[in-house]
């Protein structure tokens, strides 16, 4: 589901298909199938970023991330799966959040992203018997537009909610940390051609790993609690 498609260039041809519908990812298919009867690999990058509120999210949104997220994955697995081969590869970009405690606010984007490191391992369970590797690659901030749109979220998240009222720029001193050492698609690229390239590749690979999140989810669940509410909380709250 990526807002922008290239134009065909030398063994590329892109095909632009909806994740979050069957139909649409069945006919990516049929097209693929037209050419080639097998392919290598799978590597699934598509993903969208929600700031906002359990409570208070709309039903539409929390459906779309859920889709673009996890079951488009699910799907494309599923159908793309007769043009694979014994030694084939999918490799699925989560999150360096999948396996961490979330931050409030990014819950719902951390809670797909787990789902999706968890179905990852399933699929690898099954797979490995049919001679498939399935990896994930828990990549942490990455310099694309998603990093802008976060910032963005984060303002119109502390005007909207009712619930709420929290310190913007605490919370975004907090956002602006864990996005501060990003890297470029350039390296996430490399960094799935090498695991494409291992004869036996591990299931988890992580890159550009966030040391506060790490820190954070280390200390006791209570501890955590804790912290973020005090850092959050204002002092009229408290």
């Amino acid at each position: 589901m990526d807002k922008n498609i290239g134009s065909a260039k030398e063994n590329v041809l892109p095909i632009e298909v909806d994740l979050t519908n069957i139909e649409s990812i069945k006919s990516a298919f049929e097209k693929v199938n037209s050419i080639t009867e097998s392919i290598f690999a799978i590597i699934h990058f598509a993903g969208m970023y929600k700031l906002d509120s359990l409570l208070e999210m709309n039903e539409r949104e929390l459906k779309q991330i859920f889709d673009v997220n996890l079951f488009g994955a699910i799907y494309v697995n599923k159908i793309f799966f007769p043009l694979l081969k014994k030694g084939s590869r999918i490799i699925i970009t989560t999150s360096e959040l999948a396996p961490l405690n979330p931050l409030p606010f990014t819950g719902i984007y951390a809670i797909t992203k787990s789902a999706l490191d968890n179905y990852a391992f399933s699929l690898r369970m099954e797979m490995q018997l049919l001679g498939i590797h399935v990896s994930v690659l828990r990549a942490g901030a990455v310099s694309t537009q998603m990093l802008g749109v976060s910032t963005q979220a984060l303002d119109d998240f502390c005007e909207r909610s009712c619930l709420y009222k929290c310190n913007a720029e605490r919370f975004r001193s907090i956002v602006n940390r864990v996005e501060a050492k990003n890297i470029s698609p350039t390296k996430i690229a490399f960094k799935v051609a090498k695991i494409i390239e291992k004869k036996s590749p591990k299931f988890a690979y992580s890159i550009n790993r966030n040391k506060l999140l790490i820190l954070l989810s280390i200390l006791p669940k209570s501890l955590q609690f804790y912290v973020i509410k005090k850092v959050l909380q204002n002092k009229k709250q408290t």
